[in-house]
């Protein structure tokens, strides 16, 4: 038999909080009479139901069928298509493009008009490398080698004041008229531009003309040709200037034969 304090030993290992026993123990202390009412069962609650009849999953013999609510769907945001806005109008912005610099001397040869590049800006001198050079390439022509200068080289930008365009069109404007006012006090049966400048503003060309016929509106027949300067840097070029000249020659030497 157990007295009291090892029985209530044996319940607290055992976890047991409150017990009853069925019959009346030796050497147990006295029940407490709180113990002995049984609590009445809890009431039941009361569940509204939904319009929607819950579903009832079936579940193991002897377990309360559980109750699935309805859950309220959650409607999601209809997202509308994105229209891409239409770009503003760009603005074309005009470029002011920066004046060409360079200077021109025409000359005189006989029946051609020489529209040359002054590779250091300044007039010829008798004894400048290049303009040797061009009384070589004249007399090879058959033409005279003491070309006469026509009024004073041309120089661009203009030594001007004022809102004054200086662009590449102005440029071009320019020379040709210039040239073209020449053109009309005598004949010419070629003209021979010499240098870049002289190609691109007198003749709308460019270095890829270079040695080939072009017809110019207003100005005729024209022979583009390397600068004097680049020719001497690049002497091989003198032999490709050789082979026009002798495909042109007949333009200018045809009435003195």
């Amino acid at each position: 038999m157990l007295n009291e304090s090892r029985r209530r030993a044996f319940l607290t290992a055992m976890q047991v909080v409150s017990w009853l026993p069925r019959t009346e123990l030796p050497f147990a202390a006295p029940s407490r009479p709180e113990l002995l009412v049984l609590p009445e069962p809890p009431a039941e609650p009361v569940i509204t139901r939904p319009a929607v009849a819950p579903a009832v999953v079936p579940g193991k013999s002897g377990e309360r069928p559980k109750i699935e609510m309805p859950r309220p769907s959650v409607s999601r945001p209809v997202s509308k298509p994105v229209v891409a806005a239409e770009p503003a109008p760009v603005t074309a912005k005009v470029v002011a493009l920066p004046p060409p610099r360079f200077a021109l001397q025409l000359l005189r040869a006989g029946r051609c008009l020489v529209l040359v590049e002054l590779p250091t800006g300044g007039a010829f001198q008798s004894r400048d490398p290049a303009y040797l050079l061009l009384k070589d390439m004249l007399r090879a022509a058959g033409l005279p080698d003491s070309p006469q200068i026509i009024g004073e080289p041309v120089r661009w930008p203009l030594l001007r004041r004022g809102n004054v365009d200086q662009g590449p069109d102005a440029a071009r404007e320019f020379v040709q008229g210039f040239v073209m006012a020449r053109l009309e006090e005598a004949e010419c049966a070629c003209l021979w531009l010499i240098g870049l400048p002289a190609v691109r503003f007198a003749g709308e060309a460019d270095a890829e003309a270079f040695n080939t016929e072009l017809q110019i509106e207003g100005l005729g027949c024209a022979w583009a040709l390397p600068g004097l300067e680049l020719l001497m840097e690049e002497p091989q070029r003198k032999a490709q200037v050789w082979q026009a000249m002798r495909r042109l020659m007949a333009r200018w030497k045809q009435n003195d034969e």
